[in-house]
């Protein structure tokens, strides 16, 4: 990344960021008021008191001005110009054909005066004695650099306390909705076990309360959804063996041997659904052991894959993890075939099936070199009866459930199930913690 490009993309990352975010916008509102409010109080403030000034300061700060210059004499004597400086904040400097004197306050004046850029004001503090002699009064410079003046940033400061003390005030009001996103999520994920917290009784606890109701709803629409499949692949397993049992009794021929064919598809796309269904009640519908994946991986591949092209690569020195055995060998088939089946325009490329240690977990990784999907096909690839390609999907045999059990499989067992176009072809993604 170029240093050119670095900044408009940290900016674009800022700006969307700041856009979505309730929170930050709220605590920008507070401190442009703030800021705005303290702009408008001192300008006007400023305004009241130069009118002020005008009408009332100027013609007694002139006639106090005069009582100086008197009171320092003409020609002007240095010893009574000396005690005012010493007895007022005052400077004062003295210019003449008989007097050349400055106060030792001007001369290690570092900081500028407010009248040194102001014509009028400086006329103001200035008078001509009868003699010749010019006389210069201002404040004495030691007074800006008293330590009272931090004393000016106390209102900055009050300013940012009030504003940190806002964004807590907001944080604290818009916590709930934190709970109803989280919540929102996980109902979106199927875990209705946890509700949303409801925290308190205005309208954001209202509305968690009632995204509560829908979840719960939602939940009992889809238990008597599970409910009813379940009753309608168990009720159609008796006719379907019997319609088996009478085919048996045909004559042999192409009618028998299609019917007998379609007839084992729908007993094997009821057994993916009554599978399915109970891996749908998560980790209460395993039977754990401890087990070597890549001893279970190779079991696998030799009993159900011999003589394919499949590249076997196994980490060394796996953990045994807690899995059931017969759901996690139903992934690894399934997987397999999937890759097998749909990798096969790939003339010479084989299957990889590989697994990988991390420091918290174990990774599979299958990976065919076919054609692939699209983006737009990869998000919806493990949904149920879902194909991307009817066709061939038929025609090689598959119902649309393969992937889908596979992620239901991963689910259960806490694992992480990721699709990934590898360019060329797919790779599946599993990843069991430790």
């Amino acid at each position: 990344m170029t240093g050119a490009t670095w900044p408009k993309r940290w900016h674009q990352r800022w700006h969307r960021r700041f856009r979505h975010s309730l929170h930050g916008r709220l605590v920008a509102l507070f401190l442009v008021l703030a800021l705005g409010s303290t702009a408008l109080f001192v300008g006007g403030t400023q305004r009241v008191i130069g009118a002020a000034f005008e009408l009332f300061g100027k013609p007694l700060l002139a006639d106090y001005v005069d009582r100086l210059a008197a009171e320092i004499g003409s020609p002007p004597d240095v010893a009574r110009a000396q005690a005012l400086t010493q007895r007022l904040p005052l400077s004062v400097r003295i210019e003449g054909p008989q007097v050349q004197w400055s106060s030792p306050a001007r001369r290690d004046a570092a900081p500028r005066r407010p009248h040194d850029d102001d014509p009028e004001e400086r006329a103001s503090l200035t008078r001509r004695t009868a003699d010749g002699h010019t006389l210069h009064f201002g404040v004495d410079a030691s007074l800006w650099q008293h330590p009272n003046r931090w004393r000016a940033w106390i209102p900055v400061a009050g300013l940012l306390a009030l504003t940190a003390l806002a964004f807590a005030v907001v944080r604290r009001l818009l916590r709930p909705l934190d709970d109803i996103r989280q919540g929102a999520a996980r109902y979106g994920q199927g875990h209705f076990g946890e509700p949303i917290p409801a925290r308190r009784r205005d309208e954001l606890g209202a509305l968690a309360e009632q995204v509560n109701a829908m979840a719960q709803g939602l939940q009992g629409m889809l238990g008597s959804q599970r409910e009813l499949l379940l009753a309608i692949s168990h009720e159609l397993r008796s006719p379907l063996t019997r319609a088996r049992l009478n085919a048996e009794l045909l004559a042999e021929g192409p009618e028998r041997t299609a019917l007998l064919r379609d007839l084992a598809a729908m007993r094997e796309l009821i057994t993916q659904l009554l599978e399915g269904e109970r891996l749908a009640a998560g980790p209460t519908a395993l039977q754990r052991e401890p087990t070597a994946l890549d001893e279970l991986v190779r079991s696998v591949v030799q009993a159900d894959f011999a003589g394919q092209p499949i590249d076997l690569e196994l980490a060394r020195g796996q953990p045994l993890l807690s899995l059931d055995r017969a759901r996690v060998q139903l992934l690894l088939r399934n997987l397999i075939d999937n890759a097998l089946r749909h990798g096969a325009a790939s003339a010479g490329q084989p299957v990889s099936v590989r697994t990988e240690l991390l420091s918290d977990s174990v990774r599979l990784y299958v990976r065919d070199r076919g054609p692939g999907v699209g983006p737009a096909q990869l998000a919806r690839l493990a949904q149920p009866f879902y194909r991307p390609d009817d066709a061939r999907t038929r025609a090689g045999g598959g119902v649309g459930l393969g992937l889908y059990l596979c992620r239901r499989v991963a689910q259960s067992h806490g694992a992480r199930f990721q699709l990934r176009a590898a360019d060329p072809g797919l790779e599946v993604q599993v990843e069991w913690p430790l």
